[in-house]
């Protein structure tokens, strides 16, 4: 007895073979269909599908390199198998003596039209795609950083088409690709925009979809909306916003990070920010706040900031308990967390009075001033004092900042030593509050740099309280002998003075020399005189500069009072 042999496995047949024989069944099923008498209706929408089909499959056989484009090795099969199935049918209904059913058969001719309309539709679009134009491989080459816009364009088109007809295999390459070619040039995120399936990209986002592609998809969708307006209007604009939140509600920490990133940068447009409650988006976003990894918090905590500039989604987010939440992670959360918490409570604190109360029923002050003796970082300093400025409109939070020496010291020391934000927030805050004249005395080292910030033009509002908090800080008489004997403040002084200078308005440094002769200290005077100030002043009280004429009045002694009045009434 000869042993068996096993015959060697049969070569499946090739792109063209396959191609031919679909053809060749599309040559002798077509004719076979229009002498069927049962289910006319039926097969008169098969017949059109069937035509179509031949026609899409002609159209492909005239490009030079279609036989070597990948995704027509699994559709052309698919296809052929498509067709067997619909020649039996055909067999079946033209024949009198099967009798299958007459709801079955109905069932499986609309089963066929359904198969036959997604391959044309796979056909239809891998043939508008353009990318039958060249041979690719199961992954195109990434274009090189000096390709044209053609390539480009070509390869984002070649990479979704493969994620809208490809089997997994190649819809997990397609996003391989993607990811990498928006890692390695930003810029190409609007050609992605433009030339890409948003919308394609976006249903992989669904609950339903493939684990591993729906990971890819956040982190694709993650990055495009981070990179350009136009990407992330695109994304928004096709849904993505829905997907990423229920991704947030239902998926792996990893998976919450990548999406709740992507709708933190989706809600920093305004125009976006109010679609969050559409989606149940409040609820969602302050319970990864609360149970969220840091990461996860961060962007959470983000994209809450993002909305609270809307005054429906303020009120949501009070009624959702986010204000406890916000002070918490002031206190625990990490740097970039706590930043954005207080950028936050910044926002809400100058909300209104109903926002201050809940603020402050959570103790967020005494979080702030903790947290401001705490931080370095200048970019969250700031949120802090501009939540710290909002939260002093109430009686309590007033009383409570007058009575802390420590925080008085330290906005002083930011008036010193702070960038010019916030100088203007610490010099707002101090020429706001009616400190103690010990406290004045205290800060007396900080009214060199309020004569320096009088100097600037930049931000808006910045004199006026510079010269405010300085005369503020002159009422006391030691904080008076001491600025008249620095002499760069009296120089800065007396060239904000010179009418010739019109960078600086004349009613501050008017204000604050009148401040200074307030006490009539004489020797104050003979430093001003001697600097120049009277005759400044006494152009400044011609030209009816506010507050002019007082200091002049001042600086020149109450013996010549009567020679000025009467030198104004003529």
């Amino acid at each position: 007895m000869h042993p068996t042999t096993t015959p060697p496995p049969s070569e499946p047949p090739s792109p063209a073979e396959t191609l031919d024989k679909i053809i060749q069944l599309l040559g002798q099923l077509l004719p076979s269909t229009l002498s069927i008498i049962s289910f006319t209706s039926r097969w008169q929408i098969l017949r059109t599908k069937l035509a179509s089909l031949k026609s899409l499959l002609s159209e492909i056989s005239y490009f030079p390199h279609w036989s070597d484009n990948p995704l027509l090795h699994s559709l052309l099969p698919n296809l052929l198998s498509t067709i067997y199935r619909t020649q039996t049918l055909c067999n079946h209904c033209c024949d009198p003596s099967f009798n299958p059913g007459k709801l079955l058969m109905q069932s499986d001719l609309d089963m066929a039209a359904g198969w036959l309309s997604k391959q044309i539709h796979d056909l239809d679009l891998l043939l508008r795609s353009g990318v039958l134009h060249q041979s690719t491989a199961i992954v195109p080459s990434h274009p090189t950083a000096n390709a044209s816009k053609e390539d480009l364009s070509f390869f984002v088109n070649d990479l979704f088409t493969r994620l809208q007809i490809g089997g997994l295999e190649f819809k997990r390459k397609a996003l391989d690709s993607l990811i990498q070619l928006l890692s390695e040039d930003e810029k190409s995120a609007s050609v992605v925009a433009k030339e890409g399936n948003m919308r394609c990209l976006i249903q992989l986002l669904d609950l339903n979809s493939q684990d591993s592609l729906r990971e890819l998809a956040v982190l694709a969708v993650s990055m495009l909306v981070s990179m350009s307006d136009i990407s992330r209007k695109c994304v928004f604009e096709e849904g993505a916003l829905g997907p990423l939140l229920r991704i947030i509600e239902c998926s792996s920490m990893p998976m919450k990070e990548k999406a709740v990133m992507a709708v933190e940068f989706i809600t920093a447009d305004t125009e976006n920010a109010w679609a969050i409650s559409a989606y149940g988006g409040v609820s969602i976003l302050i319970e990864l706040c609360k149970s969220g990894s840091g990461t996860a918090q961060s962007h959470s905590i983000g994209a809450i900031k993002n909305v609270s500039t809307v005054e429906d989604i303020r009120i949501a987010l009070a009624e959702e308990g986010a204000i406890p939440v916000l002070v918490q992670l002031l206190v625990s959360g990490t740097p970039s967390a706590q930043e954005k918490a207080a950028n936050c409570i910044a926002i809400l604190a100058s909300s209104g009075e109903y926002f201050r109360g809940l603020l402050l029923q959570e103790k967020a002050l005494q979080s702030l001033l903790q947290f401001l003796h705490e931080s370095s970082n200048s970019d969250t300093l700031e949120h802090v004092l501009r939540a710290i400025y909002s939260l002093s409109d109430s009686d309590v939070s007033y009383q409570i900042l007058l009575g802390s020496t420590t925080f008085i010291v330290e906005i002083a020391e930011l008036i010193k030593h702070g960038n010019i934000m916030l100088q203007h927030i610490s010099a707002s805050l101090l020429a706001k509050l009616s400190i103690s004249d010990d406290n004045k005395r205290a800060i007396g080292g900080c009214m060199g740099s309020l004569v320096k910030l009088m100097e600037s033009a930049k931000p808006d509002g910045l004199q006026e309280v510079a010269a405010n908090a300085l005369v503020s800080l002159l009422s006391v008489k030691s904080n008076r002998k001491e600025l008249a004997r620095d002499e760069k403040c009296v120089l800065r002084l007396m060239l904000m003075l010179d009418p010739k200078n019109e960078v600086t308005s004349k009613k501050f440094p008017v204000a604050v020399v009148a401040a200074i002769m307030s006490g009539g200290s004489q020797s104050c005077r003979k430093t001003l005189m001697a600097a120049g100030a009277y005759g400044h002043l006494r152009i400044l009280a011609e030209m009816e500069v506010a507050g002019a004429k007082k200091a002049l009045q001042k600086l020149s002694g109450n013996r010549l009072k009567s020679i000025f009045t009467r030198t104004w009434r003529q």
